[in-house]
């Protein structure tokens, strides 16, 4: 009874998803889910039980061979580009359809027309962000620029919507069954607002919660708690470099006015802190073998089906494997038999929110440089399932459109922000990755990325002749100081950006010294970079433990390359940490501890920094560190007011440097604190609530308390999710695998005469919960092993599990 487990986490949903607690707006007809032959029965066989020696596809030229190897990987091969992204399309929809389609009805926010109204706020909210309008803008640029990539996404819905066209109800994936719904037609236009949604996947900004910082606590404290640069930065560019332009930063103009009242706005979606993503390159001066040697390992939410969907693709130009966006073509990180790259989040602010002044209610108008300039009115009509339709009359002005306003604020306060963000422009993402999938030399790298305006990435890079590189890439708007970190003023035209940074004088890096290039999204460079640089989310602590480990590291092989992605050393809790204790001990000498406290206070004393999953220290450790964080910042909070906290890094300097700030007063009490008292009544309170965990979870071990899990994108699904995965890691640690974020892909690579490569991702090929190949790698990934990722040729040797021809119609 290979598929009990599956039944049964079946019926366990279809529970869930009828039960009035659950209503997801309409539940399919029972006949159909419980039909033996066309229902939920039908998805519990794997796809290699089903495999076919071929299938016929319309426009197809040349028949594509796809052979599937034990995971299920295929490795595609065609005779010329436009067969090749058809039979990507084709076969990336046979195991992953609906995840392609249900990623484009958020991103498109027309979630509401599969599960009802609980989803109209966040579609209302996509909606008003802009993306279908970037994506619009986005087509339209390659209609325009670039009628060849825009044929082979053609080819690529082609391929789709050959899949689709040949589905029976039986067939159907589970979740289109479940919520009672059928797929529609792919086209070029979805692939484009896939890659716009990356882009609002990976930006964020806190122009809202700064300003509300601002009002509070004024400038010296916001310039204190949220620095541009702190005292210790060690960032993507080594410091060692010398920039050869003098840029073009503008000065502050004089007299500018902000904001004067508190702002009760919702807030849009920020990147996961502290979790982030890796990537560097070594040269072969520093490896055991003499060959360069590249890592990539994205730390994303952990979701099933898994964000990623490995493949090969071949033709007799080229061989390129890695990791895909289902819905978009090509490989996003991965290698081919010349050049290997991989990507991490910039961090770098490019999108700024405007306060909009209307001439009257109509809005039609709207002030800037003393005139009354013509707003755009966008009606956005959100077909709501059960529902009539909703109208929703979106703003656009010079900036951008109008998220927040009377009719769309949280709290309908008569604020009208727009948004201005440079994913809102037309560009080609798409090229940078057919480029790179075929690319050969250090050249082709940079000409690929000359493509690639949003989100911001670090591009990492290592090739078979010996070089490695990283660039920062997007397209960057020329600031002044400290311009788009607060609201700013959309009536006055010296808080437009002025013009973009030149792509050739984006941060960038070839052979350095040092013999390695590395990013996990901390600062792109130090200060002297001739550009304004500001991002809130910048990392400290990844970076510098990756950077002191390949710093000392010489003779690397492919398993330190591995070790080092799963480096579990808590270097935040080993600067903090000592100076914490010594505060309890300073404070113990005037007040004897209890037992039960200085047992916790034991754990830590002994604890090696080891955030590994069967750990104590780890949980004492953060559960105090939240305690503390609590004390001192839930003040900024009151009734919901958007803020936001310092950086783990900045907070800890002030606690070690400036202990005696006022900072860690408590408004409730009549007393001075000092951080040396926070740290005692924190680590008490932590000491209670420790205990509490225990009760609850039976133990306070490190994976236990932190829960990894990987959920079901519709959180009503639980039962096709998995809970309590075993693993180490967490925030701001190297392996940043924390409840619900983690390496959605690990990748190493070296770049010898015969490429090596091992990856894993933790989920599986199939979307199908019925599917053996649906989480099958999830215990590999969480035990820290890879899959062998090498190449496979058409004529190999290499045994494979099936495969199927694509024959043309």
């Amino acid at each position: 009874m290979k598929y009990v487990g599956f039944i049964i986490s079946l019926f366990v949903t279809l529970a869930l998803v009828m039960g009035l607690s659950l209503d997801l707006g309409g539940v399919p007809p029972i006949s159909d889910l419980l039909d033996p032959f066309r229902g939920f029965w039908q998805n519990q066989y794997s796809e290699d039980q089903r495999a076919r020696e071929s299938l016929p596809v319309s426009g197809l030229q040349e028949e594509v061979l796809v052979r599937y190897d034990s995971h299920l990987i295929p490795h595609i091969f065609a005779q010329n580009e436009f067969d090749l992204y058809r039979a990507q399309g084709y076969v990336t929809a046979q195991h992953r359809l609906w995840q392609m389609e249900f990623q484009i009805l958020a991103a498109a926010g027309k979630i509401s027309e599969i599960v009802g109204p609980q989803a109209l706020e966040f579609d209302r909210l996509q909606r008003r962000k802009g993306l279908a309008f970037g994506a619009e803008a986005g087509l339209r640029f390659l209609e325009d620029n670039d009628p060849e990539t825009l044929q082979k996404l053609q080819a690529y819905a082609e391929g789709v919507n050959e899949y689709i066209d040949q589905l029976p109800f039986s067939k159907l994936p589970i979740e289109y069954k479940l919520l009672g719904y059928r797929p529609s037609p792919w086209d070029a236009g979805k692939t484009v607002l896939l890659l716009k949604y990356m882009a609002d996947m990976l930006v964020g900004d806190f122009d809202i919660e700064y300003t509300n910082l601002r009002l509070m606590l004024g400038e010296d404290w916001m310039n204190k708690l949220f620095p541009d640069f702190p005292d210790v930065v060690d960032p993507v560019i080594d410091t060692s470099h010398v920039w050869t332009f003098s840029g073009g930063q503008p000065q502050v103009p004089d007299d500018l006015s902000y904001p004067d009242s508190l702002l009760w706005l919702k807030t849009l979606n920020k990147p996961e802190p502290g979790t982030g993503s890796n990537n560097w390159a070594v040269s072969g001066r520093k490896t055991e073998s003499g060959n360069p040697m590249l890592a990539n390992d994205p730390h994303l939410s952990l979701n099933m089906p898994s964000l990623w969907y490995a493949v090969q693709l071949s033709t007799p130009e080229f061989t390129t494997k890695g990791v895909s966006l289902p819905g978009a073509l090509g490989v996003i990180s991965g290698f081919n038999e010349y050049i290997a790259w991989g990507v991490t989040n910039a961090t770098r602010d490019v999108r700024d929110s405007y306060l909009i002044n209307f001439r009257d209610d109509s809005r039609l108008e709207y002030l800037y440089n003393d005139q009354w300039i013509p707003s755009v009115v966008r009606v956005e009509r959100i077909k709501i399932k059960g529902e009539p339709d909703f109208l929703d009359s979106v703003i656009y002005t010079h900036h951008g459109p109008v998220v927040y306003d009377r009719d769309f604020s949280g709290r309908h306060q008569l604020v009208n922000v727009a948004l201005k963000w440079t994913a809102h422009e037309g560009s080609n993402e798409q090229k940078t990755f057919l480029l790179l999938n075929r690319g050969r030399t250090h050249s082709d790298y940079l000409e690929a990325l000359d493509h690639f305006t949003s989100p911001a990435q670090n591009f990492v890079f290592a090739s078979k002749s010996g070089d490695i590189a990283i660039k920062v890439q997007g397209k960057f708007p020329v600031k002044w100081n400290e311009q788009g970190k607060y609201l700013m003023d959309g009536s006055d035209p010296r808080f437009d950006w002025g013009g973009y940074i030149p792509f050739d004088e984006n941060p960038s890096s070839l052979n350095p010294a040092r013999g390695f290039v590395s990013s996990a999204n901390q600062h792109s460079t130090d200060s002297t970079y001739p550009y304004y640089m500001f991002d809130h989310t910048f990392e400290h602590y990844r970076n510098r433990r990756i950077n002191s480990q390949l710093s000392r590291m010489d003779q690397i092989s492919i398993s330190d390359m591995k070790a080092l992605q799963l480096d579990e050393y808590h270097l935040h809790a080993s600067e903090i940490l000592p100076v914490l204790l010594q505060y309890l001990r300073d404070q113990s000498e005037d007040e004897p501890l209890s037992n039960r406290v200085l047992d916790y206070m034991g754990i830590l004393e002994d604890w090696d920094y080891s955030a590994g999953a069967n750990q104590l220290g780890a949980t004492v450790f953060t559960v105090w560190w939240d305690q503390l964080k609590e004390m001192v910042f839930a003040k900024w909070t009151r009734d919901g007011l958007p803020t936001v906290q310092p950086s783990n890094f900045q907070f800890s300097r002030l606690i070690s440097g400036e202990p005696a700030s006022e900072l860690f007063d408590l408004p409730e009490t009549s007393i001075r604190e000092s951080a040396v008292e926070l740290a005692m009544i924190s680590f008490q309170k932590a000491v209670d609530r420790l205990e509490e965990i225990k009760t609850e979870k039976g133990s306070l071990e490190w994976h236990v308390y932190k829960n990894t899990q990987i959920s079901h994108l519709v959180p009503n699904f639980g039962s096709f999710g998995f809970q309590g995965i075993k693993t180490g890691g967490g925030k701001g640690i190297v392996n940043a695998t924390d409840s619900r974020h983690g390496a959605s892909w690990r990748m190493v690579v070296e770049m010898g005469s015969e490429v090596q490569a091992f990856g894993v991702y933790p989920g599986g090929q199939s979307g199908n919960p019925g599917s053996r190949f649906y989480g099958n790698l999830i215990p590999i990934w969480a035990s820290g092993d890879y899959v062998d990722f090498g190449l496979m040729k058409r004529v190999d040797a290499k045994p494979f599990l099936f495969e199927t021809r694509l024959d043309p119609r």
